[in-house]
C-alpha cells in the first residue's frame, strides 16, 4: 500500500500585461513553492504564465498548451485525450462560447486543465494570478479579467481559493493559505 500523498499543485496564471514588479514577485513565489515541492500548473502565455514557469525553474510543472508549440513552448501537454470533456466544462463558463473561434476555445479549454489537472479530477490547492481588475471571483470578472476569468470562475465553482496579486493583502493571504492551512 502506498501512503504517499499526491503532490500539491497550484495554478499560476494571469494577464499578458502583468507589470514588471509583479512578474518578479511571481517568479519569487514560484521559486519558493517549487522548493517546497508544489507542482506549477500554467499555460505558456507571455506575462504571468511565463513568470511562474521561469520562477519554477526545474521544479515540477505542468504547462498546458492550446496547441503544439504555442508561444514557442516545448510542453507536451496539449490536445489531451479528454479535451472534449475539458471543452464542455469551459463552455459552461464562457458566456459566448459558440461565438468563439476554435483557437480561442482552445485557450479557454487549456484554462480548465490549469485548474483541474490532466485528469480533470485533481483540482489545484489554490490559484495565484494577476489581472488588471483584481478579480478573485466569478462575479467580479470583467472584460479586463481576460481569459484568466475562465480559470477564476472554474476555481470558484470548485471551491479552489483564488489569490489575485492585484489585491491588497494578497501575499499575506497566500502565506496564510500555504502555511496556515497545513498544505506544507
Amino acid at each position: 500500500m502506498d501512503d504517499r500523498k499526491p503532490p500539491l499543485a497550484y495554478t499560476g496564471i494571469g494577464s499578458r500585461k502583468t507589470p514588471g514588479a509583479v512578474i518578479q514577485l511571481m517568479q519569487g513565489i514560484a521559486r519558493r513553492l517549487a522548493a517546497r515541492g508544489f507542482v506549477l500548473r500554467s499555460g505558456g502565455a507571455d506575462g504571468a504564465d511565463l513568470a511562474f514557469e521561469t520562477g519554477a525553474g526545474e521544479g515540477p510543472k505542468e504547462i498546458y498548451l492550446p496547441w503544439r508549440g504555442f508561444n514557442g513552448s516545448r510542453s507536451t501537454l496539449f490536445n489531451l485525450t479528454n479535451s472534449d470533456a475539458a471543452a464542455e466544462i469551459a463552455a459552461t463558463i464562457h458566456p459566448a462560447w459558440p461565438r468563439l473561434k476554435p483557437s480561442v476555445q482552445g485557450l479557454h479549454t487549456r484554462n480548465v486543465y490549469q485548474v483541474l489537472g490532466q485528469d480533470l479530477a485533481s483540482p489545484s490547492q489554490f490559484v495565484v494570478c494577476w489581472t488588471p481588475d483584481g478579480a478573485q471571483t466569478e462575479q467580479e470578472r470583467s472584460a479586463e479579467t481576460g481569459g484568466t476569468g475562465t480559470a477564476i470562475a472554474l476555481a470558484n465553482r470548485r471551491g479552489v481559493p483564488v489569490i489575485n496579486l492585484a489585491r491588497e493583502g494578497a501575499m499575506e493571504r497566500l502565506t496564510a493559505l500555504v502555511l496556515g492551512d497545513g498544505l506544507l
